[in-house]
């Protein structure tokens, strides 16, 4: 079955977090779930899940998805612990994955749209309902900057976020997306530009 709750049963308890936030490294870990130990893989989805989980939403937005990707994430992961060599930290190689699935949702996204709406919508997602009434101002500082991500171009919105959330190199990402250096740096310029083009004035504003 195909179930985060199957491969980490139990991996949110208090008692597991704060022992997988210790000791051992994410090398030992994976050595361990590699032989079978379920324990040290439900270690490895408490320490890094908080982070995936970041990543998908830059990516997807705020929408129910979300959740079944980051735990598709680990699920894929599991099943290709016994490929794992250990060539990139376990850390970069779960924010591959992430990524990866983060496009495909995307793409499928996009195909369902183009029903719907003009093709020239890059992007289209229907937000969760939050509670405006208790900070309206953060209420649309929010909204704001998750629509100026998601009025990006899927490939240009994973170097933003590979590289201005999650805080990778230049090199770093590139390694992630697979893509030359030069190919995340001007993906990135001009990425930076159209948001600029969003958020500059509003910026301004507040200053």
């Amino acid at each position: 079955m195909s179930s985060l709750a199957i491969v980490a049963p139990h991996c949110t308890t208090s008692r597991l977090q704060r022992y997988a936030l210790k000791s051992p490294t994410d090398e030992l870990l994976v050595t361990r779930a590699k032989e079978g130990d379920r324990n040290a893989f439900r270690m490895l989805v408490v320490r890094h899940q908080q982070g995936i989980a970041r990543t998908v939403a830059s990516m997807l937005g705020p929408v129910v998805e979300v959740d079944d990707v980051v735990q598709e994430v680990f699920i894929r992961f599991y099943q290709t612990l016994a490929r794992f060599r250990g060539d990139a930290a376990c850390r970069t190689y779960l924010k591959r994955i992430a990524i990866n699935l983060s496009l495909d949702t995307l793409r499928r996204r996009k195909r369902l749209a183009s029903r719907f709406v003009s093709r020239d919508n890059e992007s289209m997602y229907v937000p969760e309902a939050r509670d405006e009434s208790a900070d309206p101002e953060g209420f649309d500082r929010r909204r704001l900057l998750e629509q100026a991500l998601a009025s990006l171009r899927p490939h240009h919105r994973a170097v933003v976020v590979l590289r201005l959330i999650d805080g990778y190199s230049t090199k770093e990402a590139a390694e992630i997306l697979g893509v030359p250096s030069g190919t995340v740096l001007s993906r990135l310029s001009r990425a930076v530009q159209h948001l600029r083009s969003i958020l500059g004035p509003i910026l301004e504003y507040e200053a």
